[in-house]
C-alpha cells in the first residue's frame, strides 16, 4: 500500500510527459508546412536557450556548469540533433501511430550499442529482446516497395540515434551536472541549427501562424523529458514503461481525429511486440538488481 502514492505521483509525471510527446510532434507537423526540419530544431533550441538561462538565474546554479568535457557534449548533442531533426520529418512524412511505434525501439538499439560504448554485457535476455524488437520492427513496418519509404526509413533511423544520445547522456551523467547538460543541449543544438538552416542562405522567420506552434515545441521538448525523468526518479521503470506506452493509442486516435490517418491494427501489433520486448529486459535487469541485494 505505500508504494500507491508514489505510483500515482509518478502516473501524473508520465500523463505530463505523454501529452508534451504528443503536443511536440502535432506542433511540428503544423509548422512543417512553412519551415523545414533545421529551421524547427533552431527555433525549438532558441526556446530552450531562454528557458534554461532563465531557470539557471533563477536558481542560482549557474556554478554547476562546466566546460571541462566540451567535446564529449558536442558528440551527444551531434547525435541529438540529428535524431531528432530524423523524428521531426518522420512525424510529417508518416502517420503519427507509426512514428511512436517505431521510437519505442530506441531502448533496444541502448541494448546493442551498450557492450561497444559502455562495456555492458550482451546478455542472453538482452539478445532475445533486440530479437523480438527487430520482430516488432518488421511487423511495423511491413517492408515491400509498397509500404517502404523515407518516413519510415527516418523514424526507424531516428530511434538509433536517441539510443546513442541516451548512452552518451548515461555517460555524461558520471561526471556532469544536469544542469551543465541542458545548458550546452541547448546551445549547442542551436548553433547547429542555425548552421544548418542558413547554409542556403535563406531562414525562414517565424510569421504569427508558426512563432506560437515553435514555442509550443520548445516548451513541450524540455516539460516531455523533465517529467519523464521525475517520473523515473520516484517509480521503476517497470511501472513507468508501460504508462508512456500509451502515447501510442493516444496519439493513434489524435491522428485520426486531427489528420483523418486510418488506425493500423499492423501498427499497434507490432508495438505490442516492441513493448514486449522492452519489458522483459527490465523485468531482467529488475531480477538481477534484487538478486545482487539479497
Amino acid at each position: 500500500m505505500s508504494d500507491q502514492p508514489q505510483i500515482g505521483r509518478a502516473a501524473l509525471w508520465m500523463l505530463g510527459a505523454i501529452a508534451s510527446f504528443s503536443t511536440m510532434a502535432i506542433a511540428g507537423r503544423e509548422v512543417s508546412f512553412a519551415l523545414d526540419t533545421f529551421e524547427i530544431m533552431m527555433y525549438r533550441s532558441f526556446v530552450g536557450v531562454l528557458i534554461v538561462v532563465v531557470i539557471l538565474t533563477a536558481t542560482g546554479k549557474w556554478h554547476n556548469v562546466s566546460r571541462k568535457r566540451l567535446g564529449s557534449h558536442l558528440i551527444r548533442n551531434t547525435a541529438h540533433f540529428t535524431g531528432q531533426n530524423l523524428w521531426f520529418f518522420a512525424v510529417t512524412a508518416i502517420p503519427l501511430a507509426q512514428v511512436f511505434a517505431l521510437e519505442f525501439t530506441s531502448p533496444l538499439w541502448v541494448i546493442l550499442l551498450s557492450p561497444l560504448l559502455l562495456g555492458e554485457p550482451l546478455t542472453r535476455v538482452r539478445s532475445l529482446a533486440a530479437f523480438g524488437g527487430f520482430i516488432g520492427i518488421l511487423i511495423v513496418a511491413r517492408p515491400s516497395p509498397e509500404t517502404m519509404n523515407i518516413g519510415v526509413v527516418t523514424a526507424a533511423s531516428s530511434a538509433i540515434f536517441f539510443a546513442l544520445t541516451n548512452i552518451l547522456t548515461k555517460r555524461l551523467t558520471r561526471v556532469e551536472n544536469i544542469a551543465s547538460i541542458l545548458l550546452w543541449l541547448t546551445v549547442m543544438q542551436l548553433g547547429m541549427g542555425i548552421v544548418a538552416s542558413g547554409y542556403d542562405g535563406d531562414i525562414t522567420l517565424p510569421s504569427l501562424t508558426t512563432a506560437p506552434w515553435l514555442v509550443l515545441i520548445g516548451l513541450a521538448g524540455l516539460i516531455a523529458h523533465f517529467c519523464l525523468t521525475n517520473a523515473l526518479a520516484i517509480a521503476p521503470a517497470t511501472v513507468v514503461v508501460p504508462i508512456d506506452f500509451t502515447r501510442l493509442p493516444i496519439i493513434a486516435v489524435l491522428g485520426m481525429l486531427l489528420y483523418n490517418e486510418p488506425l493500423d491494427i499492423w501498427v499497434l501489433c507490432g508495438a505490442i511486440v516492441i513493448f514486449a520486448a522492452n519489458y522483459m529486459n527490465i523485468m531482467d535487469a529488475r531480477t538481477k538488481k534484487t538478486a545482487l541485494s539479497t
